[in-house]
């Protein structure tokens, strides 16, 4: 085929192919496994469209927000997934995170790789509108399933409301509403037993 740009863009569909296989700690709400990375960049995507209408903030650039979800964990391919909760992997994961966007990006045509290397870099540097309700939106996907797969990811790894309320932090500045839910969610999850409270607030 003589079309560079289309075999470079070929190229990269089949490479980015292998985010089906990077296994996050959280599963499926039916708990028969482990979610994959696609499936997660799926449904936080869906999930931004879906809870548009609870964002404070009305003039949000939906298609924005959707293309940096929809390409942020593509650099797990080669950086795996880190835990939300793992301080250990979080000291190098920007390192590989970066070496990773080069590689797989640099796969596309100069025009598609500068665009969805800032598409990336603005996710990470979270400080534009649509990259802070992306950011929220991603933490709380998480959220919605371990309450709904009775904690199994909380309480495999011995997490406790405050760890989990500090990763909600940026749902608070983007959405009163959905901060409000995500406070009820994880209250209902320590009164079920399936999320640990802090020990210093145990007995109140």
């Amino acid at each position: 085929m003589n079309n560079e740009r289309l075999t470079g863009q070929i190229a990269f569909l089949v490479e980015i192919d292998k985010l089906k296989t990077v296994l996050r700690q959280t599963f499926l709400i039916d708990g028969s496994r482990r979610e994959n990375s696609a499936e997660h960049s799926w449904h936080v995507s869906l999930m931004a469209v879906l809870m548009a209408e609870h964002a404070d903030n009305p003039a949000l650039d939906l298609s924005r927000v959707v293309r940096m979800l929809l390409l942020h964990d593509l650099v797990e391919i080669d950086a795996g997934d880190t835990f939300a909760y793992d301080t250990l992997g979080y000291k190098d994961k920007e390192e590989r995170e970066k070496a990773a966007a080069r590689r797989l990006f640099g796969m596309l045509p100069p025009d598609q790789r500068e665009e969805w290397t800032a598409l990336w870099r603005e996710f990470e540097d979270g400080e534009t509108p649509e990259a802070k309700y992306a950011a929220a939106l991603d933490r709380l996907q998480p959220v919605i399933h371990n309450h709904y797969t009775g904690g199994v990811s909380w309480r495999k790894n011995g997490i406790v409301k405050s760890q989990v309320l500090r990763r909600l932090q940026p749902v608070r500045e983007v959405s009163e509403t959905l901060w409000q839910f995500a406070s009820d969610l994880l209250d209902q999850s320590v009164e079920q037993g399936i999320l640990l409270n802090d020990p210093n607030t145990e007995g109140e």
